[in-house]
């Protein structure tokens, strides 16, 4: 059984609404990242959409002959397409740049520092095919360690979304919430695992399904692989709550202090290297105020290469197997600190 709904209070309880299995929708992502971007722009001529030259591959390419004045093509130059971006943000626009999140990681890093952060600027990133998800581009377009560099830089968010309506809902709170951030999302996927009237909020995460035993807290691609993991962990008498944390910063502190104390252990799991990610920001929240048995599901500290989705998921042990195992290991921890 899948729950989904903002976490809340209400008796001691946290307050879910029931939901269907884990369906396909009919989107890829980047076709919500479009429609949403178009609609986003003929709302408020404010919003501004600069690419760097891979509108063909985010689907985009029609926005620049609907919205001449609004849609800018900056060529292969992502960190003058961030310093572009913040220059239009002081004059009262709200830019959003897009290009696959390598580049607009390693790449754009001086840039958002300085003009974006530094600069108190209105910039909205996204880069697209964060971790595995860029599959046959190979180790060169795989950013495992996009999150890591930008979790250090004040005063930005960061966003890991993987889902249709959970991109469309943060592209929109994106637009209307002043300062730098940063969104990683896969161009090609289209899991859905939310209602069409889901709300969600910045900074807070959402309990997508309940359980007592063991919480999983995971980001982007990894949220399916979270409760594919629990409903098969459920067959053995384990009983999984998994959080969709789709904002790595600022994180939701109070919800991952809760879920340590109420279930007794927690294992996060991300499309990102273990090192500054997802189960770096967790682990520090944990030491400072629940220290439980924990354990991190993420790539390794290495680089990426050439392979498909499901190859290169077991390849860099990110698949619902890994996440299993590593709740089997939490709750043996667990269970031996009650002896």
């Amino acid at each position: 059984m899948i729950f989904i709904g903002n976490w809340t209070e209400r008796k001691g309880k946290h307050e879910v609404a029931e939901m269907s299995r884990v369906k396909t929708g009919n989107k890829e992502l980047r076709k919500v990242f479009a429609e949403t971007l178009e609609e986003l722009m003929r709302e408020n001529k404010d919003v501004i959409y600069l690419e760097a030259d891979l509108a063909g591959a985010i689907g985009t390419t029609g926005l620049f002959d609907s919205m001449p004045e609004q849609a800018f093509d900056m060529g292969i130059m992502e960190a003058n397409m961030i310093g572009v971006g913040a220059g239009m943000s002081v004059k009262g626009k709200i830019p959003f740049m897009h290009s696959f999140g390598t580049f607009t990681s390693r790449r754009c890093a001086d840039q958002t520092f300085l003009s974006g952060c530094y600069n108190h600027a209105n910039i909205k990133i996204a880069g697209s095919d964060p971790g595995i998800t860029a599959e046959t581009n190979g180790g060169t377009h795989m950013p495992f360690e996009d999150m890591g560099i930008y979790r250090s830089f004040p005063g930005i968010t960061i966003l890991d979304v993987a889902e249709p309506r959970l991109l469309h809902e943060m592209l929109r709170s994106m637009a209307k919430e002043y300062g730098v951030m940063y969104i990683r999302f896969p161009r090609k996927g289209k899991t859905c695992y939310y209602e069409e009237t889901q709300t969600f909020t910045i900074g807070k995460g959402v309990v997508v399904r309940d359980g007592e035993d063991v919480t999983v807290i995971a980001s982007g691609i990894e949220v399916p692989e979270a409760i594919l993991a629990a409903e098969e962990l459920e067959e053995e008498g384990i009983r999984v709550r998994v959080v969709d944390m789709f904002t790595v910063k600022p994180l939701d502190e109070e919800l991952v202090t809760a879920c340590a104390r109420e279930t007794g252990a927690v294992v996060t799991a991300e499309n990102h290297n273990k090192i500054g990610g997802l189960g770096s920001a967790v682990s520090e929240v944990l030491a400072e105020n629940a220290a439980v048995p924990f354990r991190r599901v993420g790539v390794p500290d290495c680089f990426g290469e050439v392979g498909s989705l499901g190859f290169l998921s077991e390849k860099f042990g990110i698949s619902k197997n890994h996440i299993k195992e590593a709740v089997r290991e939490v709750l043996k921890k667990k269970q031996e600190r009650t002896v």
